[in-house]
């Protein structure tokens, strides 16, 4: 089999990278590819232009900003590009927001002189487009056969959760929040996971980006559970942004908090990056809505109930 040297300019990319045993022909990585690791070691080739340790209200404010100009939220180090020499690099065109753009890494290499890298651009929008993204990258690397066991064993486990969930009976309405100022609902996979861990998804459609959603319908649809994972928080950020949705008029009232149902979770690591932990985002999500039936372990790790504290 060839070897591949291959930079991965989004956390996702990594991960699936990784989970097709590609790891050791990895030779840079964006800012943000955490997971596994081991990949810590490599040499980051991108950075924010924007503050992430802002509150979520001057973080959106910010990218609105940059993206009003027309321009991107990264930047791609081109030095770094010249120095790994990649034959393949992996990014996306789905959402400008979240990671590097096709249009970063091309401008980068308008000054890269002395190789042509095999550009990978993936663009999932769905729980489908994912697994097209898992076989895209196998075949850009001549390995088709990885992707269709790494898509064979996803769905599998999906669908051992999601038929269990789904003799169950009860389906609660559920509440996704994927950013709290300005408050905006759960879309793209969202929608399908939801579903699949045995409830009724309220806001957001599947395929497409996160919708605003007004704090008013919120409170009048009264979801039976909230859950809450902005988009690049982790569980810790999560908790530190929660207090501005409780201060929301009529927060107290809904069914959700008075009983006890509204979840904060890890949207970083799990359900805001479409690759293999999106099996572990079903989990949780499974955990959350049916506790008698679902235990993964996943609870204080990935997510936990609010406190109201």
């Amino acid at each position: 089999m060839a070897q591949h040297r291959i930079l991965s300019l989004i956390a996702s990319s990594t991960e699936i990278l990784c989970a097709l045993g590609f790891e050791d022909q990895l030779v840079g990585r964006s800012h943000e590819c955490d997971f596994p690791a081991s990949v810590a070691s490599l040499p980051v080739c991108t950075e924010a232009k924007l503050d992430a340790r802002r509150p979520s209200a001057q973080i959106d404010r910010d990218v609105r900003a940059i993206l009003e100009r027309a321009l991107s939220v990264y930047r791609v180090d081109p030095d770094a590009l010249r120095e790994l020499q990649p034959t393949c690099i992996v990014t996306q065109t789905q959402c400008e927001v979240c990671a590097v753009s096709l249009r970063d890494v091309e401008e980068s290499l308008r000054s890269w002189v002395g190789g042509h890298p095999q550009i990978v651009a993936l663009q999932a929008a769905d729980l489908q487009g994912v697994f097209a993204d898992v076989r895209r990258i196998a075949d850009a690397l001549g390995s088709p056969e990885r992707g269709a066991r790494l898509e064979a064993r996803l769905r599998n486990r999906m669908k051992k959760i999601e038929t269990r969930a789904g003799s169950i009976g009860a389906r609660p309405r559920v509440g996704c929040v994927e950013w709290i100022e300005p408050l905006m609902a759960s879309g793209n996979w969202m929608p399908q996971l939801v579903e699949m861990a045995g409830g009724e998804n309220l806001f957001g459609t599947p395929g497409r980006h996160a919708p605003d959603l007004r704090w008013e319908a919120l409170r009048d649809a009264d979801p039976d559970v909230i859950v809450v994972l902005p988009c690049g928080f982790d569980l810790e950020r999560t908790c530190e942004e929660m207090p501005a949705l409780a201060r929301q008029p009529g927060w107290e009232s809904l069914r959700a908090v008075r009983a006890g149902r509204v979840a904060l979770c890890d949207g970083n690591a799990y359900f805001n990056r479409p690759g293999p932990r999106l099996l572990e985002s079903l989990e949780i999500l499974a955990e959350i809505l049916h506790p008698d039936v679902f235990d993964f372990g996943h609870r204080s790790r990935g997510w936990q109930p609010w406190s109201g504290a």
